[in-house]
């Protein structure tokens, strides 16, 4: 009995993928292999980044606190603890949001927790 490949399945496997690299560049947009690789390697770089961008604006919201925080003199690691002890629930991105574009409030918050 003569093998059966079902191309209809294996075309529009491929044709998903060179849809899917539109707009890139040469070959990795029409060479089946060249486009499935770059693809994968787009979507394990897409996987890893979308963590990776939490950890980055956390850093900067540390970053904008602490750069708040010294002109009260004080550091970021002596803020953070003393409003914990206080029991403030801001997190740092509210924190970070009021350093930046509300810097009276900020002062307020700073001032409740000396």
């Amino acid at each position: 009995m003569p093998r059966s490949v079902n191309a209809v399945a294996s075309r529009a496997r491929r044709k998903k993928i060179l849809n899917r690299t539109k707009g890139a560049f040469l070959s990795r947009a029409n060479v089946w292999t060249v486009a499935k690789n770059s693809w994968e390697k787009g979507q394990q770089y897409a996987y890893r980044d979308r963590r990776a961008k939490k950890r980055n604006f956390r850093a900067l919201w540390i970053q904008r606190i602490n750069a708040g925080v010294r002109q009260y003199d004080m550091s970021y690691s002596e803020f953070m603890g003393k409003l914990a002890k206080k029991g403030i629930e801001l997190n740092r991105k509210a924190l970070a949001d009021l350093a930046m574009n509300n810097p009276e409030a900020f002062e307020a918050v700073v001032n409740a927790v000396k």
